[in-house]
Protein backbone atom coordinates (compact mmCIF):
# COMPACT_ATOMS: atom_id res chain seq x y z
CA UNK A 1 0.00 0.00 0.00
CA UNK A 2 1.65 3.40 -1.01
CA UNK A 3 -0.07 6.55 0.68
CA UNK A 4 -0.27 10.15 -0.66
CA UNK A 5 0.40 12.53 2.31
CA UNK A 6 -0.05 15.98 1.76
CA UNK A 7 2.43 17.99 4.32
CA UNK A 8 4.11 21.06 4.87
CA UNK A 9 7.72 20.41 5.86
CA UNK A 10 7.89 22.64 8.75
CA UNK A 11 4.81 22.01 10.18
CA UNK A 12 5.77 19.57 13.50
CA UNK A 13 2.62 17.67 13.34
CA UNK A 14 3.55 16.35 9.75
CA UNK A 15 7.18 15.71 10.95
CA UNK A 16 5.82 13.12 13.77
CA UNK A 17 3.54 12.09 10.98
CA UNK A 18 6.25 10.96 8.43
CA UNK A 19 8.49 9.77 10.94
CA UNK A 20 5.55 7.23 12.21
CA UNK A 21 5.59 6.24 8.68
CA UNK A 22 8.99 5.97 8.14
CA UNK A 23 9.11 3.84 11.60
CA UNK A 24 6.72 1.89 10.65
CA UNK A 25 7.74 0.97 7.02
CA UNK A 26 4.97 2.71 5.09
CA UNK A 27 5.47 3.74 1.70
CA UNK A 28 4.17 7.58 1.00
CA UNK A 29 4.79 10.05 -1.75
CA UNK A 30 4.73 13.68 0.40
CA UNK A 31 3.18 16.61 -1.32
CA UNK A 32 4.07 20.08 -0.63
CA UNK A 33 0.21 21.33 0.51
CA UNK A 34 1.40 25.03 -0.03
CA UNK A 35 3.16 24.57 -3.31
CA UNK A 36 0.84 21.99 -4.56
CA UNK A 37 -2.59 21.97 -2.51
CA UNK A 38 -5.29 19.63 -3.20
CA UNK A 39 -8.15 20.68 -5.87
CA UNK A 40 -11.60 21.77 -4.81
CA UNK A 41 -12.94 18.52 -6.58
CA UNK A 42 -10.15 16.25 -4.23
CA UNK A 43 -10.83 17.75 -1.31
CA UNK A 44 -14.40 16.97 -1.92
CA UNK A 45 -13.23 13.79 -2.30
CA UNK A 46 -10.95 13.31 1.07
CA UNK A 47 -14.34 14.97 2.85
CA UNK A 48 -16.76 12.01 1.75
CA UNK A 49 -14.21 9.33 2.52
CA UNK A 50 -12.82 10.77 5.81
CA UNK A 51 -16.55 10.27 7.29
CA UNK A 52 -15.31 13.84 8.49
CA UNK A 53 -17.61 16.99 8.25
CA UNK A 54 -15.76 19.83 5.67
CA UNK A 55 -14.77 22.02 8.74
CA UNK A 56 -12.30 19.41 10.16
CA UNK A 57 -10.30 20.58 7.39
CA UNK A 58 -9.83 23.56 8.28
CA UNK A 59 -6.02 24.82 9.98
CA UNK A 60 -7.59 26.06 13.19
CA UNK A 61 -5.03 27.03 15.04
CA UNK A 62 -2.60 28.55 11.39
CA UNK A 63 -2.67 32.46 11.08
CA UNK A 64 -4.46 32.53 7.82
CA UNK A 65 -7.66 31.27 9.61
CA UNK A 66 -7.55 33.94 12.35
CA UNK A 67 -6.48 36.44 9.70
CA UNK A 68 -9.87 35.63 7.91
CA UNK A 69 -11.85 35.39 10.78
CA UNK A 70 -12.74 31.97 9.56
CA UNK A 71 -14.18 31.12 13.41
CA UNK A 72 -17.03 32.94 13.21
CA UNK A 73 -17.32 32.50 9.12
CA UNK A 74 -17.35 28.85 8.27
CA UNK A 75 -20.83 28.20 10.26
CA UNK A 76 -22.61 30.38 7.49
CA UNK A 77 -20.55 28.68 4.40
CA UNK A 78 -21.60 25.75 2.76
CA UNK A 79 -19.56 22.80 1.87
CA UNK A 80 -18.62 23.75 -1.47
CA UNK A 81 -17.58 27.24 -0.36
CA UNK A 82 -15.11 25.62 2.82
CA UNK A 83 -13.56 23.54 -0.11
CA UNK A 84 -12.91 26.71 -2.58
CA UNK A 85 -11.77 28.50 0.64
CA UNK A 86 -9.40 25.64 1.30
CA UNK A 87 -8.84 25.22 -1.94
CA UNK A 88 -7.14 28.43 -2.85
CA UNK A 89 -4.77 28.37 0.03
CA UNK A 90 -2.78 24.91 1.71
CA UNK A 91 -1.97 27.17 4.68
CA UNK A 92 -5.54 27.23 5.62
CA UNK A 93 -5.56 22.94 5.38
CA UNK A 94 -5.27 20.92 8.73
CA UNK A 95 -2.49 18.95 7.72
CA UNK A 96 -0.95 16.32 7.04
CA UNK A 97 -3.91 14.40 5.08
CA UNK A 98 -3.30 11.12 4.33
CA UNK A 99 -5.30 8.77 1.66
CA UNK A 100 -4.78 5.68 -0.11
CA UNK A 101 -7.52 6.86 -2.23
CA UNK A 102 -10.09 4.31 -0.10
CA UNK A 103 -9.38 6.42 3.20
CA UNK A 104 -8.78 9.87 4.53
CA UNK A 105 -7.14 10.53 7.60
CA UNK A 106 -6.81 14.67 9.17
CA UNK A 107 -3.57 15.03 11.16
CA UNK A 108 -1.57 13.15 13.29
CA UNK A 109 -2.64 10.84 15.82
CA UNK A 110 -0.82 7.78 16.35
CA UNK A 111 -3.97 5.85 17.49
CA UNK A 112 -5.55 6.40 14.12
CA UNK A 113 -2.40 5.72 12.06
CA UNK A 114 -2.10 2.46 13.51
CA UNK A 115 -5.69 1.93 12.94
CA UNK A 116 -5.61 2.67 9.41
CA UNK A 117 -2.22 2.63 8.02
CA UNK A 118 -0.22 -0.20 9.76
Amino acid sequence: MSLTVYQYPKCGTCRKALKWLDENGVEYEAIHIVDNPPSQSELKSFIEKSDLPAKKFFNTSGKKYRELGLKDKLKDLSEDEMTELLASDGMLIKRPIVTDGQKVTVGFKEETFEENWK
